[in-house]
């Protein structure tokens, strides 16, 4: 979970203007929607076995930052910095998670979930990122996975959620290729040793987040700014890494392991649902998404894109492009806010992205902008742009400013709501033929929300940092009477 960052604040890193970059012909598109997101009835039923599930990621939740073996990660560095986090905040003991897991699997099977994505931390696994691995990392996730499987919830496993060791980033980190094939080496054996029991990988998530405010504006690890053409070269090399790591799980994994990525696509949504606009929207999609979905999908850069970077396009080679476009088995989708986006014949691109008036509704992070049709057009783009035959949604939640009543109630009214929508526009497009098969809420517990620390919450249960107690949110029995119903 992360600030979500478009390509045209990918621009404005680079010092460039995405607006007046000449758009390629666009190919023949399906049909244009014409009706209006949100209109479906409420009460009609997801498809029978649609998976209800919730995420977390290694950082946020697990604590235990010095044990088994685990060796230092660059949000280890980053946090322990002053003035990089809220209040100086650190994800040294978190959630607790890595002592607590038996507990928290407790409050996913009183919801009634059948699936968790979860996320390794690399440094677990290999302390200095290659090297000698450290069998008592993986032995955590074995018991954590078997404690899953033996309360019915399926795990679903991510295998880089950003927290890069710390000895990969002293030799150059995502700035080098030699990362990538690092990344790759780990992903590889991690998935071959978990196989057995985990069936569906995600090798990265929100690939853009990471380099953009790792290595771009500097505000979460590991707190640099390269510049436009370093940028672009670590946005490739993630991507490259990606694909290196596709490869890898398939040659060391179980046969039948499914791979995939939870990617934060810009979510670009037409401001009126008209044809010129819905297809101004589509255009728009595949260009805000260009080095990253776009480029994982296609295995090309746009030649938009390209023409924005002009002589800092990153070092690549065909064979390079033809691994980051390995073939994925699903794609999973982080969806949190809409771009709205217009039709707009006086700009080269085609479209216009609309700003958003300071009077504009958010959520308690300010960057989280209300707009529930998100969860409708990113997954209805990305199946007729890419021909996606199986899309999760791998984040979708909502930060607030909870606070406990009297009776030790946490009465999250705006975070409900917030879900009650998004999951209806959700229904819409799944009733439309959109092969989506599960949905995982950001987030089970309120966690370390990275540079923000805990002054955001994300949780739909309550967590006490001082105590580690848990207590479930009015969201929480929400979501459960979701799951009970199959339906909003």
């Amino acid at each position: 979970m992360a600030h979500p960052v478009s390509r045209r604040t990918f621009a404005r890193l680079l010092g460039a203007g995405a607006a007046a970059v000449a758009a390629p012909a666009m190919p023949a598109l399906a049909q244009a929607q014409t009706s209006a997101p949100g209109s479906m009835p409420s009460g009609e039923k997801f498809p029978e076995g649609f998976l209800w599930g919730s995420a977390t990621a290694s950082y946020q939740v697990e604590g235990a930052v010095k044990e088994d073996g685990r060796g230092t990660t660059i949000w280890d560095t980053f946090a322990h910095t002053p003035g990089k986090t809220h209040d100086g905040d650190t994800g040294d003991v978190a959630d607790d998670d890595y002592h607590r897991y038996k507990e928290d699997i407790g409050v996913m099977k009183e919801l009634g979930l059948k699936s968790c994505r979860f996320s390794v931390a690399w440094s677990r696994i290999f302390p200095s990122g290659t090297g000698t691995p450290n069998p008592k990392g993986l032995d955590h996730y074995h018991r954590f996975v078997d404690a899953l499987l033996e309360a019915g919830i399926a795990p679903y496993c991510t295998l880089y959620h950003w927290d890069l060791p710390q000895a990969l980033e002293d030799k150059g980190g995502w700035q080098s290729k030699d990362t990538s094939k690092a990344y790759a080496d780990y992903a590889g054996y991690t998935a071959g040793k978990l196989s057995d029991k985990v069936k569906n990988f995600m090798t990265m998530n929100e690939i853009r987040s990471f380099t953009e405010l790792g290595y771009g504006n500097g505000r979460h690890a590991p707190g640099l700014q390269i510049g436009k053409k370093g940028l672009a070269q670590v946005n490739h090399n993630a991507v490259l890494g990606h694909g290196l790591g596709v490869k890898a799980i398939r040659a060391q994994a179980k046969a039948g392991t499914l791979v995939g990525l939870a990617d934060n696509a810009t979510v670009t949504c037409p401001v009126i649902a008209n044809a010129e606009h819905i297809e101004a929207a589509r255009h728009a999609y595949r260009e805000e998404n260009a080095m990253y979905l776009n480029v994982i999908m296609t295995g090309k850069y746009t030649d938009a894109y390209l023409k924005m970077l002009g002589a800092d396009a990153p070092q690549t080679t065909p064979d390079e492009l033809q691994t980051i476009a390995s073939p994925l088995d699903f794609v999973g989708l982080n969806v949190y806010q809409p771009t709205w986006v217009m039709a707009d014949k006086s700009k080269e691109t085609g479209y216009s992205v609309v700003p958003k008036p300071s009077s504009y509704p958010h959520m308690f992070s300010d960057w989280l902008d209300i707009g529930p049709e998100a969860l409708y057009w990113s997954p209805k783009l990305a199946h007729e742009l890419y021909g996606i035959k199986t899309l999760y949604i791998t984040e979708n939640g909502a930060s607030s400013d909870d606070k406990l009543t009297a009776d030790g109630q946490i009465l999250d009214t705006d975070r409900t709501m917030y879900l009650r929508n998004y999951i209806r526009n959700l229904q819409k497009a799944v009733a439309e033929g959109v092969p989506v098969k599960g949905y995982f809420l950001w987030s089970l517990l309120d966690n370390y929300e990275w540079a923000d620390g805990y002054q955001k919450r994300f949780g739909i249960t309550y967590v006490d940092f001082e105590t580690q107690k848990r207590t479930p949110k009015l969201s929480s029995r929400f979501y459960k009477s979701v799951i009970e119903a199959n339906a909003v």
